[in-house]
């Protein structure tokens, strides 16, 4: 069985290296690995291109666009067909690509949902990873979702289902993939020992543009019901949160006619933000990064909202 890695990329000089020394290390060998870079403007594609002269499997393909266009472009030059994707930005485990093909050699098999393990020292990353992401602590073998980090397929999978979807501007083009393939009634395996690390946000601020974008490409994608996560989707769970801030403004608004309204709220407050914390006592062990949690989760909310409204508005 033959395999194609395909990769997309855009600004990663940071973490483009760390990217291919880990997938040129592997223990099954890929055939090529693809790498579709969408227009970088700092050391990437020279960084790459250096690769390329050592190493004649790595491809690169230059084309300016979106991921879902970079994912698309990457798979229709991949030679093979077995696609193992995964992302810049992460790191692959040396077993990865074994493990996350091998049942790939079942003819009946479709997709293979890898795992990612969230990395980042600074407590902020510690208590960003759980906002974006499923902890190890929490994999459910039943119902845990692919990611573009770490996720194989055949390739006539991704003709089927009509490959990623260009319509979504900068996130949610995995979900919408995945959630297509369940549809389908595609045959997936969930195999969380084929692991890639990818370092989450390091910034307050990139992490809040990370809640927007993701919302955005959830609102975008429109999915409210889903084969695996039934009515728990991502929509759902969004609309829940407008829900729960329109009754706290209602509750504010009433409160200047009735005082004791005000107390409820406040206190409602506190219980939301103690609650916020404990959901995550679990997987957030820092104590540094157990004061991050609160904020995380007003700051998640508000982005969410923003980025959630603006993906309907341009749906």
């Amino acid at each position: 069985m033959k395999v194609s890695v395909v990769v997309t990329c855009f600004n990663e000089e940071a973490t483009i290296v760390r990217l291919l020394d880990s997938l040129l290390k592997q223990t099954r060998k890929p055939q090529e690995i693809v790498i579709v870079d969408g227009g970088s403007t700092d050391q990437t594609v020279p960084i790459i291109k250096q690769f390329i002269q050592k190493h004649s499997l790595i491809r690169l393909v230059e084309e300016k666009g979106t991921i879902a266009h970079g994912r698309n472009v990457s798979i229709q030059n991949a030679k093979y067909p077995v696609i193992a994707q995964t992302d810049a930005g992460c790191t692959a485990n040396r077993h990865w690509l074994a493990r996350i093909t091998q049942p790939l050699e079942d003819k009946q098999i479709g997709l293979v949902a890898g795992f990612y393990y969230m990395t980042g020292r600074k407590p902020l990353q510690k208590a960003i990873a759980p906002f974006f992401g499923v902890p190890r602590e929490r994999f459910d073998p039943r119902c845990f979702l692919p990611s573009g980090r770490s996720v194989a397929f055949r390739k006539h999978v991704w003709q089927e289902v009509g490959g990623y979807s260009e319509k979504l501007e900068r996130a949610g083009e995995d979900t919408l993939f995945n959630y297509q393939v369940l549809r389908k009634g595609i045959p997936l395996v969930r195999v969380q020992n084929a692991l890639v690390y990818w370092e989450v946000p390091k910034s307050y601020w990139e992490c809040v543009k990370k809640f927007y974008f993701y919302a955005k490409g959830d609102a975008q994608a429109g999915i409210w019901w889903h084969p695996a996560q039934k009515l728990s989707t991502h929509n759902i769970k969004i609309s829940l949160i407008f829900a729960r801030y329109f009754i706290a403004f209602i509750l504010f608004l009433l409160s200047f006619a009735i005082p004791i309204l005000g107390l409820l709220l406040v206190v409602g407050f506190i219980f939301y933000v103690a609650w916020a914390s404990r959901k995550f006592r679990d997987v957030v062990n820092d104590p540094v990064a157990q004061m991050w949690v609160p904020i995380l989760q007003i700051t998640a909310d508000l982005s969410v909202m923003a980025g959630f409204a603006s993906g309907i508005l341009r749906k």
